[in-house]
């Protein structure tokens, strides 16, 4: 059995995932819009949240856990800030439209927030603040995970989830610094592609209810992740996830809904943007030339006898998508086969 994974383009990622989300029930220009978010996220690297997402996707608008005509509208505003409902439509198409407004708010205003309710699971967080870049903005995003796998520090009952952070900073002749980070020291995507892959989990990426390291991905819902950095990392999840979740009037804590085990309930996400309009701070290009010149001392700085080089936040991610736009985005075999069934499910050809 092979192991070697193949290189799919883009484009066939987007319109086989556009065919299977129509052919669930999305209509088409909605399909188009989330199936493209999605062959971002994994052109961007993040290969847990773009096409390895789909039959999780699909099994709940089949199961009537998504609103598949939402009327996504503003229940609250005012100049710099708008609260969003997402009327249970797709994550995406939600977080598109909060990051819309945000933009907006901040041209008039300086600054945008916008928080949302009753969202759903939305592919990884950079994917919505490097939409700002476009404005000449800054941006920044936090969401409620949507499983909770982390206890408070100390504890058992699992009550947060990874409560994933996103900033993106442009800059002039390098890459836009990018910060897409959960508070847990492994994003739970990840944990399901090493289960789907049969690999162990590295330690320190999960512990058992006995307090011991677990590194069985298969064995995942007999533990739960660690927070980055210990009590800190619990308390970034903690503020971020009431800041994306209970100021919006969205799920928190025991509220979550576990998207993965339950395809039917509804999840009420929570999420907000922050747009920070850099031409009401100073000159945009002065700003742009002084991130050029972090980039550069971030990368003349000595390193460790065993460091190689000094890497900036978003660095990987634009190197992994200048190679997978040239020769296309890996799909694992054991992916592939998923994939197969959920297309051959859906009546239409596989990827």
């Amino acid at each position: 059995m092979t192991t070697t994974s193949r290189r799919v383009p883009k484009s066939r990622l987007v319109s086989f995932m556009t065919q299977a989300l129509v052919a669930a029930g999305l209509p088409t220009a909605d399909a188009g819009t989330v199936a493209d978010l999605m062959a971002t996220a994994d052109v961007m690297g993040s290969d847990g949240h773009g096409v390895f997402r789909l039959p999780n996707y699909v099994r709940r608008i089949k199961a009537g856990g998504i609103n598949l005509r939402p009327d996504i509208r503003i229940d609250k505003e005012r100049p710099a800030m708008a609260v969003l409902n997402g009327d249970n439509g797709m994550g995406h198409l939600v977080v598109s439209e909060a990051a819309r407004i945000a933009a907006e708010k901040a041209k008039t205003c300086g600054v945008g927030w916008v928080g949302v309710h009753h969202s759903n699971h939305a592919g990884p967080a950079s994917l919505y603040v490097r939409m700002l870049l476009e404005h000449d903005m800054i941006g920044l995003y936090a969401a409620v995970g949507n499983a909770n796998h982390l206890p408070p520090w100390g504890g058992t009952e699992m009550l947060l989830s990874t409560n994933p952070i996103a900033i993106a900073i442009p800059s002039q002749r390098f890459p836009p610094i990018v910060l897409d980070m959960a508070t847990t020291v492994a994003a739970y995507g990840k944990v399901k592609l090493k289960a789907q892959r049969g690999e162990p989990m590295p330690e320190g990426w999960m512990i058992d209810r006995e307090g011991k390291p677990l590194t069985d991905a298969s064995r995942a819902g007999e533990g739960f992740l660690l927070p980055i950095g210990g009590a800190k990392g619990y308390g970034l999840g903690l503020t971020f996830g009431i800041l994306a979740g209970v100021l919006n009037g969205a799920a928190f804590g025991r509220d979550v809904i576990d998207f993965n085990a339950d395809a039917s309930s509804v999840t009420n996400t929570g999420q907000f943007i922050l747009a920070l309009d850099i031409a009401a701070f100073m000159d945009v290009d002065d700003f742009k030339r002084q991130i050029d010149g972090v980039w550069g001392a971030m990368k003349s700085s000595p390193t460790l006898p065993d460091v190689d080089e000094i890497r900036l936040p978003g660095e990987r991610s634009a190197h992994v998508a200048e190679d997978r736009r040239a020769h296309g985005v890996p799909i694992h075999p054991d992916l592939d086969r998923v994939l197969a069934d959920c297309a051959a499910g859906l009546g239409i050809d596989p990827l």
